[in-house]
């Protein structure tokens, strides 16, 4: 069996060196590394544009390398936490003859201090380094000496056209489909490679090069898949930023997960590690714009279910993966409106730890650095009350603190708390105010964000303190309210808005700043509710939709209340909510955008949108908070919403009863006279100033 496994292996080396073309000095540089001889590259820094065939030399580097006899450790830079302890983390217990390839270093480009001036100079002598990325190594290489000494840069640029013709000719196409090709793709490896799979299948007819014509090249490939399923696996893998099989299990279905999951692996265009398979950025990102511009609401649907997916993944995640299902959420907001506060270009310049001894110091001069020596009063008492809210952004070269967030946890301050942090003061009084908590609940405080060089500001080290404040969004017990804090709230209302918080207050400092406190209450917003309202809703740029015949249907009142009433009962079962009759009403056929695909999600938006005006009414807040409580929070029967609610059963049911006729009363005004779904208060909701 093992001679069988090594044959194997020892065909398919043969099978890659064959198929290899070019690179001939950089093979020459990595042999001479390998050797040893004196004066022979440790390190090795390959860099070029996407699809230039880093990853390929990188594979022909690990089989030389294992010809000779050395063992190999790949690392791919997209798939790992982008901090040293997740480098680390990688090659752990590597023999000290190993040669170390790490691929995607664009991925991680943050870490290249830490790299040079920590990890690297601790390695083995015997130890061979290969680093591949995008971008060319900085300065600081060459201006050290030392490493002047021991590093080979090597970029990498497109074949030369006797190279591409060679690679070409491994190909079946025809000499005039080569020339077309060639004349397409010049010689960028990887538009090669995409252009003479479409030409080998017949349909390669005519090539250009230009951007265009690579994204209809790419569109064909997609057609040419073997199924709508197999277009959908390719879609999702696509759209995410890790792909595995039981991510298209949950997207495709079980029966045939694993036949998509292991088609993709075969393609061209796919790679993988630790994380899972992905596609090549530029492939994954030619399929995504493709499926938008050619069928909206289908891509929106994808996006909305694989959402839904990463969410509940995000949830369920061990402790120690919870913040890679996180930035695997995250990772679909880019695609959306909100697009401009998640696009992180680089990573791995600071990593996010607990507070250590020594670090007290540190926090100390940031916070005086950018807020003042008030705050770093505030900042030191709650040092010494709530360590452990502080989370510790360092720098990945010196380890050093560069940044930090306070994330306090509050079931109920102390008058010593309020007194010196007018802050949380100030949140205190809106919760009590306008939700008290109940035993067993708490509120998270978003209290510092402190990184003086881009203070307030978009940043990779404010990313990095997102994904800690969603991980406790989506997998905290009992959260009650969180709020944040901002001295920059026009820059950041549109995201908070986004994610369900409201400006409840403003602060003016002493150091200049006015300080917006943003507030969400998690009993009236659900998780379900919430992820659906941070969806990226419009993912395309539509014109008004051309007016069309919509079949209406009219419903008598009573008929009319029993729909609502169903509405809300279904409001979690699409298929239910799919044949209630309120789907063909006037309040929902006028509404801007209606189509019958659209007609489930619009009538989940139109509930809640109704729901959510109870909520802006001091006297109908309550109402709110029990229709809320019992069709939003898939509680199991009534009986557990009034527990929950801490209402007697009893005035839990006429709570119910008089949200019903409100609710019904609105939507009533809306559908026969066209005037927005609010209405007057009921006489009957005076009883709510006698009970909770």
């Amino acid at each position: 069996m093992r001679r069988d496994a090594e044959s194997l292996a020892e065909r398919l080396r043969w099978a890659r060196e064959r198929s290899f073309v070019g690179r001939a000095e950089e093979l020459a540089m990595f042999r001479q590394a390998l050797s040893g001889v004196v004066d022979a590259p440790a390190v090795i820094y390959v860099h070029g544009p996407g699809g230039v065939g880093k990853s390929t030399l990188l594979r022909r580097f690990a089989d030389e390398s294992r010809t000779a006899g050395r063992p190999v450790v790949e690392v791919n830079g997209r798939l790992i936490d982008p901090s040293p302890a997740g480098l680390e983390a990688e090659v752990a217990g590597a023999d000290p003859d190993a040669v170390l390839l790490i691929d995607a270093f664009e991925h991680c480009q943050g870490l290249e201090g830490w790299l040079r001036d920590r990890f690297l100079p601790g390695l083995s002598t015997r130890n061979l380094v290969v680093l591949a990325g995008r971008e060319g190594p900085s300065s600081t290489w060459s201006a050290d000496l030392a490493w002047r000494e021991v590093l080979a840069v090597m970029p990498l640029g497109d074949l030369d056209p006797y190279e591409a013709a060679q690679l070409l000719e491994l190909r079946d196409l025809t000499p005039a489909l080569r020339e077309q090709v060639l004349g397409f793709a010049g010689g960028h490896p990887l538009a090669l490679s995409l252009a003479a799979s479409i030409a080998e299948s017949g349909e390669g007819s005519s090539w250009a090069p230009t951007p265009d014509v690579l994204t209809r090249l790419l569109s064909q490939m997609v057609g040419d898949v073997p199924s709508p399923v197999h277009r959908l696996a390719l879609e999702v893998a696509a759209h995410a930023m890790t792909t595995t099989e039981g991510l298209l299990r949950a997207m495709v279905g079980p029966e045939r997960s694993a036949e998509m999951f292991t088609w993709l692996r075969r393609l061209p265009i796919a790679d993988w590690g630790r994380q899972g398979m992905f596609l090549h950025d530029l492939v994954s990102d030619a399929i995504d714009a493709d499926l938008r511009w050619r069928d909206p609401q289908g891509y929106k649907e994808m996006h909305r279910r694989l959402g839904h997916v990463l969410l509940e993944q995000a949830r369920t995640a061990p402790a120690d993966e919870a913040l890679i299902a996180i930035r695997e959420l995250t990772y679909l907001k880019r695609y959306g409106p909100m697009g401009e506060y998640f696009q992180m270009r680089r990573e791995g310049d600071f990593h996010e730890d607990t507070l250590r001894p020594g670090d007290h110091d540190a926090i100390h001069r940031l916070v005086t650095e950018a807020e003042g020596p008030q705050s770093a009063v505030i900042a030191d008492f709650w040092l010494k009350k709530q360590p452990e809210a502080f989370w510790i952004y360092r720098d990945s070269v010196t380890g050093e603190p560069a940044a930090f967030m306070t994330w306090l946890r509050v079931t109920r301050p102390g008058a010593d708390e309020l007194a010196i942090d007018p802050i949380l003061d100030q949140a205190w009084e809106h919760t009590q105010r306008t939700s008290t908590m109940r035993p067993g609940q708490h509120l998270m405080l978003a209290r510092f964000f402190v990184y003086p060089p881009a203070y307030g500001g978009i940043s990779p080290v404010q990313h990095l303190m997102q994904l800690r404040i969603c991980t406790d969004w989506i997998r905290s017990d009992g959260l009650a309210w969180s709020l944040m804090i901002s001295p920059l709230p026009d820059l950041w209302e549109p995201l908070m808005h986004h994610l369900g918080h409201t400006r409840i207050s403003e602060l003016p400092w002493p150091n200049g700043y006015t300080y917006a406190l943003f507030a969400c209450d998690w009993r009236e917003t659900p998780l379900s509710v919430w992820f659906e309202r941070t969806q990226p809703g419009a993912l395309t740029e539509t014109g008004p939709a051309p007016a069309t015949s919509v079949p209406v249907t009219t419903l008598a009142r009573a008929d009319f209340t029993t729909a609502v009433r169903a509405a809300l009962r279904d409001w979690h079962r699409e298929d239910d909510l799919a044949a209630n009759p309120l789907r063909q009403t006037t309040m929902l056929t006028s509404r801007p955008g209606y189509s019958a695909e659209r007609a489930v999600e619009m009538l989940r938006d139109l509930l809640t949108d109704v729901v959510d005006d109870l909520r802006t009414e001091p006297r109908a807040a309550k109402l709110h908070r029990v229709i809320a409580t019992t069709y939003f929070h898939r509680v199991p029967t009534q009986m557990a919403a009034a527990e929950r609610l801490g209402l007697p059963y009893s005035t839990y049911r006429r709570h119910l009863q008089s949200a019903h006729e409100r609710l019904g009363e609105a939507l009533w005004r809306r559908e026969s006279t066209g005037q927005p779904a609010a209405s007057p208060l009921h006489e009957n909701e005076s009883q709510l100033s006698t009970h909770r």
